[in-house]
């Protein structure tokens, strides 16, 4: 769970193009996330980036829904609090190899989450987001570093990043950074991607 970890939430060129950008630049993690989406929808959606994404460096992974990642063979699902619990997850999805994400927003959600045993989990919202009807607390960059550094599982920092302190993101202990609107809500996805990947890979030399 290395760098960039694009989650797809209504971008204004269309998940297809956002797909295929994520696809060009060697993103490593794609997922979609269509909150209040019609089900049949959201299949189809994935099943369109399944098919962008299949055969590629790319893996996919769907939001909050496991039998809808299982349905479109995706590469994993990624769980909130509220959703279901990531053992019933896997019980519903024993294929080897499938990822199974969650999101922590403290220090005792992170430490709760082991018992788990996720693939990786969520940290965040480190910096305000108004992708959430109701967001949860800000945790800020010294908790953000704190949580990160105490984890025994990998982790993605998630939360109102962009490339104006994704630098800031990465000094404070983050491996993997996830972001929304500073590539949907863009109209060239390609050229802002590339814009976070290369400040990711300048922060990790400096």
């Amino acid at each position: 769970m290395q760098g960039l970890y694009l989650i797809l939430t209504n971008p204004v060129t269309g998940y297809e193009r956002c797909a295929e950008a994520a696809v060009a630049c060697g993103v490593r993690w794609l997922q979609l996330r269509m909150k209040r989406a019609p089900r049949d929808e959201i299949i189809a959606v994935g099943h369109t980036l399944r098919a962008i994404t299949r055969g590629t460096a790319t893996r996919l992974v769907i939001n909050d829904d496991v039998e809808i990642a299982r349905e479109v063979d995706a590469d994993g699902v990624h769980l909130g609090q509220d959703d279901m619990p990531l053992d019933e997850a896997r019980r519903l999805w024993p294929v080897t190899g499938k990822v199974f994400g969650l999101s922590t927003h403290s220090r005792e959600q992170a430490a709760h989450a082991v018992a788990y045993a996720p693939d990786y989990i969520g940290v965040g919202p480190v910096f305000a987001t108004p992708t959430k009807a109701i967001p949860d607390p800000v945790l800020g960059l010294e908790e953000m570093g704190v949580i990160i550094h105490a984890s025994p599982v990998p982790t993605v920092a998630i939360g109102g990043i962009d490339s104006e302190n994704l630098a800031e993101v990465r000094r404070h202990g983050a491996t993997a950074f996830a972001v929304v609107r500073a590539v949907n809500q863009v109209s060239d996805p390609a050229t802002a991607i590339r814009r976070l990947q290369a400040v990711w890979q300048d922060s990790l030399v400096h």
